[in-house]
C-alpha cells in the first residue's frame, strides 16, 4: 500500500479502501469489514452489556446491526416471547446478521430488516431496550433520530448506546483522518447527556472504560408519571 491507500484510526494504520466501509458496508470489502467488526468490537459489547441485564421477555431492537453478533447475543438471553430486531441501512451488513442468525430466524426469535434509524418501519411502543453499539457516529440527524428511537420504545424502556471513541477535548487529533475520511462524529459525554435528555430520555447513566477509552450509556423513556413499571421488565 501507498501512503495514500492509507488511513490512521486513531490506533493503527489501516487500508483505506477497508475502512470507508465502516460507514456503510458495500461488495466484498464490505463482507470483510462485517467479519473484522464482528470479532474486534467483541471486548467492548461484553464490557458494555455487562452494566444491564435482558430479561427473557424483553422486545430488543439493534440499530445498525451490522455483522449480527449482538443479535445472536441477544437471542441466546431471550425466551419465546421475546424477539430481538435488527435493523441496518446497508444491504451487505442485512445479508450478513441474516446468515449469522440463520437458526435463530427460522425460531422466529431474530428478525432483521433493512431501513434507517431515521425512519424506522415500528409502531410506536414497540421495544424494551433498543441498542447501538458502534453506530451512532453516522446518524445522519443525531437529536431527531434519537426521537426516533424514543417513539418506538415503551414507557420505561431504555436506550443503550457503546462506543470505542469518546470525545476529549485536547485529545481528538489522532482520529482527523478517520473523521474526514467517513464523515463521522464522536461525542463527548456531555453532549450525548444533552441530547438524550433534548429527545425526552431522562435516567442517564455513563460507563467509561478510561485505559481503552471506551463509552457505554443508558436513557430511559419516561413513564410519564402516569404508569409504574411492569416488575421485572428490565434491569439496570
Amino acid at each position: 500500500m501507498t501512503d495514500e491507500d492509507k488511513v490512521y484510526t486513531g490506533h493503527h494504520i489501516e487500508d483505506k479502501e477497508l475502512i470507508k466501509n465502516a460507514r456503510k458496508p458495500e461488495g466484498e470489502l464490505g463482507h470483510q469489514i462485517l467479519d473484522r467488526m464482528n470479532k474486534s468490537h467483541e471486548l467492548m459489547a461484553r464490557w458494555g452489556v455487562s452494566y444491564f441485564k435482558v430479561v427473557p421477555e424483553n422486545k430488543i431492537l439493534d440499530i445498525g446491526c451490522g455483522g449480527g453478533r449482538n443479535l445472536e447475543r441477544f437471542s441466546k438471553q431471550i425466551s419465546d416471547e421475546g424477539k430481538v430486531v435488527g435493523i441496518d441501512y446497508s444491504e451487505i451488513s442485512i445479508e450478513k446478521s441474516i446468515k449469522h442468525n440463520q437458526k435463530a430466524i427460522d425460531e422466529g426469535k431474530v428478525e432483521v430488516i433493512q431501513g434507517s434509524v431515521s425512519e424506522m418501519p415500528f409502531e410506536d411502543e414497540s421495544f424494551d431496550i433498543a441498542t447501538a453499539f458502534e453506530t451512532i457516529y453516522f446518524w445522519p440527524d443525531f437529536i431527531n433520530d434519537l426521537k426516533e428511537v424514543y417513539r418506538v420504545l415503551k414507557k420505561g424502556g431504555f436506550i443503550f448506546i457503546c462506543n470505542e471513541a469518546i470525545y476529549e477535548e485536547g485529545k481528538m487529533d489522532k482520529y482527523d483522518d478517520l473523521v474526514e475520511l467517513l464523515d463521522m462524529k464522536i461525542y463527548s459525554e456531555d453532549v450525548l447527556k444533552a441530547s438524550l435528555e433534548n429527545a425526552g430520555f431522562v435516567e442517564f447513566k455513563a460507563h467509561i472504560q478510561k485505559d481503552e477509552g471506551w463509552i457505554c450509556l443508558t436513557a430511559r423513556k419516561d413513564w410519564n408519571f402516569i404508569l409504574l413499571p411492569p416488575v421485572n421488565r428490565w434491569v439496570i
